[in-house]
Formats: structure tokens, sequence, C-alpha cells
């Protein structure tokens, strides 16, 4: 037992131990995370330090931190957006990868490649690595841009075309391209087809009635690690069932993630899942670099770096062209072109499948898993370098061309707390046409809001992952709006040190919770029941004859009053002595400060009355409050 223990604590401890070192050394040169895990990978492999042997069992598990992350994409992509980029989708991201395999295949015809041989090869070598493409948008914060969604239409075309290549290749291997109409497996892969369809119908009907009412009841049990479970469950089983059918599980990750963007429980989701995907990409690159074979590169040094440079280039050159057809902004041309000219981890699979099947033999497969996985590694720098020598000059190119500015986006806010308070705030903003962003963590309270059409999300705002992913570091407005005040202090700490641009306007329940928000920083601070109760205030002095206007003025000087009272005892607030004293000696002031107010409205009075004086000398009016 002790043997089996150290064994299965053998590979997370030299894994884990090589990205720690790694990746920041990576991060501290400007080389990225992603290049650092590759590295690592490289070092623990088996050619060189040889710390791990079998780096394919690896890229199996580490596979599901792709699966995690096209489930995160899914939940940014509501399903009128994904709607919007059908065209895209099937239009841009068919262009990419059957032109990009038309150029491919022509270069190996030219090299004498056997026709069905270089088609399955080159839409292998077409693919691009959904992994790489979308983690450098995340750490770029590039997501919602142009390029960034271009390049998520093409990775999900991609995916969808994986299963029909996939399927191409046992064809080949057994009657060539030309057989294929007549291949007698066509019956089966019909019945594929119709299984696969079967399962994305299921997986969506069965996402739109079933996830959000199962989420809730989890969420009502308030158990933060079984909610965690059960987004674990949600991700695996969707993933479980498209892989049962042939399909790719990204895919099926994706679906799920989609049903679930338009859910109050989107940003907890996102939360929850974030380190596990961050952890499992990591590992997946890792088992990329475990797999590059240094011995392939010394032996085939120009067949790899062939391979290579016509996978960089014919990709490159179409994805060029078409930055300029889809009026990709010029300055994220460069990250359009660069992502997608790699090559992709789908790429391992088609070769270890054309091996398998006796098109290619184990060396002409290493070299091939060595230029896309050389390609990967490639990537990173490719953006280094693009940022400090190409990027200055498209800035520069695009400067001197007028009317080529894009307009800045609105800035964003974020309402923490959807309670009776926070419902006002963000009535009045939405009723002006400002949009936000809402959190709260009562899942029934948040259903009946979606009832009335709010969208509100499900989610603790305490936790600084939920803030980051809900878009606490993008927000111009932080709006504190919690009935807890240990919470709302603690968010108001978390915004003063990870998220300084945020201007934050609080709510403050009573004066120790005004002092606890001004200690650190707040200055927009509203209690929740002053201005309320100063209406009341109003209320009762016109009652008892007081005019309208001379009792608004009253109740405004008393606030003016008490707010600077406030900032007074704002430095005595631990001596408690101190500010008894003080307190004492504001309400003697308030009262003074009162008087002279009815005084100077007694003498308006009389002045307005005017020029009669015998009815004055007769009815004096009374503008003292009644001692009844």
């Amino acid at each position: 037992m002790s043997a089996a223990g150290s064994s299965w604590l053998h590979l997370p401890l030299v894994c884990l131990g090589a990205a720690v070192v790694a990746v920041p050394l990576a991060r501290f040169l400007r080389l990225g995370s992603i290049l650092g895990y590759l590295i690592a990978g490289v070092l623990i492999g088996p050619s060189v330090m040889g710390w791990v042997s079998e780096p394919g069992q690896i890229l199996e598990v580490a596979e599901f931190g792709v699966v995690l992350m096209m489930f995160l994409v899914g939940l940014e992509l509501e399903p009128k957006r994904l709607w919007a980029l059908r065209r895209p989708i099937f239009g841009w991201g068919s262009l990419q990868l059957f032109g990009s395999a038309a150029l491919l295949l022509g270069l190996a015809l030219l090299f004498g490649v056997p026709a069905g041989l270089g088609l399955v090869l080159s839409l292998g070598l077409a693919m691009s690595s959904t992994a790489v493409a979308l983690a450098v948008l995340a750490e770029r914060n590039l997501g919602r841009t142009t390029a960034g969604q271009s390049i998520l239409s093409v990775a999900l075309l991609q995916d969808i075309a994986a299963i029909p290549v996939l399927a191409l290749v046992p064809i080949v291997a057994a009657a060539g391209v030309a057989a294929t109409a007549a291949d007698p497996s066509s019956g089966g892969s019909g019945w594929a087809a119709a299984k696969a369809l079967g399962m994305v119908l299921l997986i969506v009907l069965g996402g739109r009635l079933a996830l959000r009412p199962a989420l809730r009841w989890i969420a009502r049990s308030r158990t933060p690690e079984i909610f965690t479970a059960a987004a674990l469950l949600l991700v695996i089983g969707t993933a479980a069932l498209m892989h049962s059918v042939g399909l790719s599980m990204a895919l099926g990750a994706f679906l799920a993630g989609v049903l679930l963007a338009e859910s109050e429980y989107r940003r907890e989701l996102e939360t929850d899942l974030e380190p596990f995907k961050g952890l499992l990409l990591g590992l997946f690159f890792i088992a990329v670099g475990m797999g590059l074979e240094l011995r392939v590169l010394r032996e085939q040094t120009a067949l790899v770096l062939g391979l290579l440079a016509a996978l960089l280039l014919c990709k490159g050159l179409l994805l060029s062209f078409m930055a300029r057809w889809m009026q990709i902004p010029v300055l994220e041309r460069p990250v359009f072109v660069i992502l997608l000219a790699q090559g992709g981890e789908f790429g391992f699979v088609v070769f270890q499948l054309s091996q398998q099947a006796g098109l290619i033999d184990a060396t002409q497969s290493s070299a091939l898993v060595a230029a896309v996985a050389l390609s990967l590694a490639c990537t990173p720098a490719l953006l280094l370098l693009s940022d400090r020598l190409l990027l200055p000059r498209l800035q520069r190119r695009k400067e001197a061309v007028p009317g080529e500015q894009e307009a800045p986006e609105p800035a964003p806010i974020l309402i923490a707390g959807f309670g009776r308070y926070g419902q006002i705030v963000g009535r009045l903003l939405f009723a002006h046409g400002y949009e936000a962003t809402v959190l709260d963590h009562d899942a029934e309270a948040i259903e009946t809001m979606r009832k009335f059409g709010w969208r509100v999300f499900f989610g603790d705002a305490t936790r600084l992952d939920l803030l980051r992913s809900a878009g606490a570091a993008q927000a111009k407005v932080l709006v504190i709006a919690v009935d807890d005040m240990e919470q709302s202090l603690a968010i108001a700490e978390l915004a003063r040190e990870h998220f300084p641009q945020a201007r934050v306007v609080a709510r403050a329940r009573h004066v120790r919770h005004y002092f606890g928000l001004r200690n650190l920083g707040v200055e927009l601070i509203e209690r929740e029941t002053f201005d309320a109760a100063l209406n009341s205030g109003r209320s009762v002095m016109e009652v008892l004859g007081l005019e309208p206007h001379a009792a608004r003025k009253l109740a405004w000087r008393f606030r003016q009053h008490n707010i600077e009272q406030l900032e007074q005892m704002l430095p005595l607030q631990h001596d408690t002595g101190a500010l008894i004293a003080a307190a004492r000696q504001a309400r003697l002031q308030l009262e003074a400060l009162m008087a002279q107010e009815r005084e100077q409205a007694r003498q308006q009075q009389q002045a307005r009355a005017g020029g009669s004086w015998s009815r004055a000398d007769k009815q004096e009016p009374d503008l003292k409050p009644s001692k009844d």
C-alpha cells in the first residue's frame, strides 16, 4: 500500500512543484504563464529529467480543463448572443478550417503525400488550440473584443467538426477518399449522427426544464461546498453524455454553459469552477510539454521545422486575409492570427488514430506531434514579439488614420445586495438607462425579483473571486447595499485593496457602521433610515402648523449639521467619554441653531403679513411648536 501511495503522490508532487517554480519565473521574465507550464512539462518529461514517464495518462485527465473552460465560455454567451454568432461560427469558422486544410493539402500533394493521408493530416493540422487561445484571451481580458469573439466562433466550429474528422480516419484507411460514398460504414455514420443530434436535443431540453430548479433547490441548502459539487457534477455529467455518443466533451460543456448564461447562478458557477479550470489547464499544458520529444527534434530537425513553418505560414496567410475581411480592428489582428495559426490538441488525437489505423508510422506521428507542440510553445513568444515590435507600429498607423478610434464602452456599475435598499438604487439607475450587475445571496428573493424582470445573480459579494468574475476590476462604481454590517465592511475593504478604480457608494445602518466605512476610505455614505426619518419629522412639523417650505428648510439644516457632527466625532470614535461630550455639545449647538431658524421663520412670516398693524396686533400668529 505504501508503494502505491508513493506512486500516486509522485505525479502531483512533481507536476505541482514544477509549475510553482516555472510559471512565476516565466511571468517574471514576461514570457506568459502558458510558456511556463510548457517549459515545466519539457523539463520533468521523459526527454530531460524523466521524472514522469507516461505523459499520455496526464493528458487524458488534463483535457478536463478544456471542458471546464468551454463551460465557462458558454456562461458568458446568452442564447441570443450565440444565435447572433451563427454566421461567424459556420461562415468564418468553416472558411478557416477548410481553407487552412486546403492550403496544407496542396502543399502536401506537392511533396508527394497520398491524397487520402494528406487530407486527414491537413485537417488535423488545421485545428487550433482552444485551450491556448481562450487562456490567452482570459489572461489579457480580450474575450469580449471583436478578435476574441471571432476566435471563439472558429473554436466552436472546430469542436463541431471534430467528430466528422475523426470518422474520416478509418474511412481513408479502409477504402481511400474516392470510395467514401460507397463505404459500408456510411450507415453506421448516419446512426451515429442521429444519436449525436438526439443527445444535443436532450441536453438542451433537459437543461431548459431542470437545471435552474435543481440549482435553486441546492442553493436553498446554503451549503457552499455542495453547490460547488453540483457545479462540477453538471459539467462532468454533460461531458460524459456527449462523450457517450462520440461528440466532443468540450462542446457538451459549452452547451450546458449557454443554457445557464441567463441564470441567476451564473456568477456563482463561474466563481466555483474558475480555480479548477485554471489548475487543470495548467496540467494540460504541462502534459503537452512532456509530450514534446527532444529526440525527435534532434533526429528529424528539418522535417519538424518544415512542418512547423508550413503550419504557421499557411494558416497565418489565410487568417491575415480573414482578419481584413472580417473587419477586425487593426490592433486586434495580430492576436487573432497568432492564436489561430498554431496547431491544436485535437491534432494529437488525429495523429494517434492515424497511426493506429496504419496511415502513418510512429516516426511520422512523432514528427507531427513535435511540430504541433512546438507551435503551441511558439505562441507565447510570438505574442510577446507582436506586443514589442508589431503593435507599436500598428498603433502609430492607427493614430495617423482619422475616424478609426473606437467609442469607449459605458462604465459598468456593480450593486452588492438587492434588498429593499439596493432595489431602490437599482430602479433609479435602470429607469435612467444605466446598466448594472447585481449580486445577492438570497436564492428565494432572487427568484422573486426575476419574476418582475430584474437580472440578479446569486453569490456572496464578500468573496474576492466572485467580485472579480462579476466585473469589479472594470467597474467605475460599486454600490454596497447589503444588510449585514460586517459583510458591508468586508466588501469595502476588498474594494479598497483590489479595485481602487471603483468609487464606492455605501449604505450605513447606524453610526458605528458609518464610522467603519469612513475608516476604510468610503466617502459616499447614506444611512438607510436617516432621510426617511427626516421626512417623517417634516410631516409632523407641517401638521403642527409650520409652512412646508420652512419645515423642509429646517430638516435640511438638521441634515447638514448632523453630517458635520459625524465628521467631527470620527477621530473620537474610540474614546467613549470624549464622544459623549462631543455629542452633548453638538446637541446644544443644534438646539441653538434650530431656535435661530424658528425666529427667522417667524420674522419672515410677519414681514409677509405686512401693512396691517392693527390686524397683526389683534392676532399674532404663533409659529412655535405646541407644547401639547
